[in-house]
């Protein structure tokens, strides 16, 4: 779907009063806005889709026939995988599809930290976790199991495939290293229960697909969410897209999951610690925001979405704070594009330049939620609390 800027033009116009009303043009810009926000979450969910099957069908060859090569292409398949999910990640914040109290999935695709020990053997602990136990291993038994006893007690999701096929990381230079032998069943593999270890990886790799698919489903043109979502009041829109660029960037990426880890120095507190691809979930998730606010995202295929844009809409009442965002935002991906993986060499003690790198990006996170808090002021909305 693409929307020419002469397209967007006559409601840039009412926007900036050349309408009947200042306010009629305003909201018929941030409708327009929130109905292009729409078609990007849409289209970012079904490259996740698109992306996790092409995943499983390496995770079939692999437990099909297990191999270092065929780990290899796996482990490119879930980073490959990983690309849109983390751009939809701006998606979240306003319950949502990915995360209503009700049956939002966002806890069986992304939580973390994970403990490893709850899924598999780990170091000092050779028998552990779910794949050594004697229990069920389907979709309803691992989805039963997630966070059971504890929030770490994460049974499903990115980090548990992650997990899966990385093991644990214990090197301070790289990441994990799981052996492909843990998957070979003829008798000549290492660790116990390589067949359920298979089994365990297809039922996870299945379930991510379904809770993908239901978002997708959600955001679908005519699906019952995105038509209440674009027929909401402007306002409402504004408030609930508002709310996952400005709880993105400051509490989650800037706090959770750098300061966190900044803090601590300790590998267990990045986000994917078993591959050690931090510094992409870092990157991808300032270039969900930037797709939100220049009201553009491109697909897999190299096609493009886009139309009027949150920018559009702050530009037509404000078009000084609009500058400024956009030169917040680009300063803070060029921070993320400067981290130098892996992550937690960039967190260690010790390596003071990296913390340097991290601590730029948090204050640059921490300066973009200050300029959207003035945002939501502009357009008189309550500015979000995150939980």
């Amino acid at each position: 779907m693409r929307i020419s800027k002469a397209a967007i033009a006559p409601f840039l116009a009412l926007a900036l009063g050349c309408g009947d009303s200042d306010d009629n043009g305003s909201d018929a810009l941030i409708s327009d806005a929130a109905a292009n926000y729409a078609a990007i979450v849409a289209a970012t969910y079904a490259d996740s889709v698109t992306a996790a099957e092409d995943m499983a069908t390496s995770l079939d060859a692999f437990v099909a026939a297990p191999s270092q090569t065929r780990l290899a292409a796996a482990k490119n398949a879930w980073l490959a995988s990983r690309e849109p999910y983390l751009q939809t990640e701006v998606f979240r914040f306003y319950d949502g599809p990915i995360d209503n109290p009700d049956d939002g999935p966002e806890g069986f695709l992304n939580a973390w930290p994970l403990d490893e020990a709850y899924i598999d053997y780990v170091t000092g602990s050779e028998t552990s976790g779910l794949i050594n136990s004697t229990d069920t291993i389907d979709g309803a038994a691992l989805r039963g199991a997630n966070e059971a006893g504890g929030e770490t007690n994460i049974a499903t999701g990115y980090h548990a495939i992650e997990f899966l096929l990385w093991g644990q990381d214990l090197s301070e230079d790289g990441p994990g290293n799981r052996p492909f032998t843990d998957y070979v069943i003829d008798g000549t593999g290492t660790a116990a229960n390589q067949e359920r270890r298979g089994l365990y990886l297809s039922t996870v790799t299945d379930l991510l697909i379904e809770d993908l698919t239901s978002l997708e489903t959600a955001w679908q043109d005519g699906a019952a969410y995105r038509a209440e979502f674009v027929a909401a009041a402007p306002e409402e829109s504004l408030r609930r897209i508002l709310t996952g660029m400005i709880i993105l960037s400051g509490f989650e990426t800037g706090g959770e999951r750098l300061q966190t880890a900044l803090d601590t120095a300790d590998q267990e507190d990045e986000h994917s610690c078993f591959s050690d691809n931090t510094h992409r979930d870092m990157i991808q998730d300032v270039v969900g925001i930037r797709n939100v606010w220049l009201g553009s995202y491109e697909r897999l295929d190299g096609s493009k979405v886009e139309g009027v844009s949150i920018r559009d809409v702050v530009d037509a009442e404000d078009s000084e704070l609009a500058a400024k965002l956009d030169t917040q935002i680009a300063t803070s991906l060029s921070l993320a594009n400067a981290l130098q993986p892996p992550f937690d060499r960039e967190i260690a003690s010790g390596n003071d330049e990296g913390r340097e790198r991290v601590r730029a990006l948090v204050v640059s996170l921490q300066e973009q939620e200050s300029l959207l808090q003035e945002v939501f002021r502009l357009f008189a909305l309550e500015i979000p609390v995150a939980e």
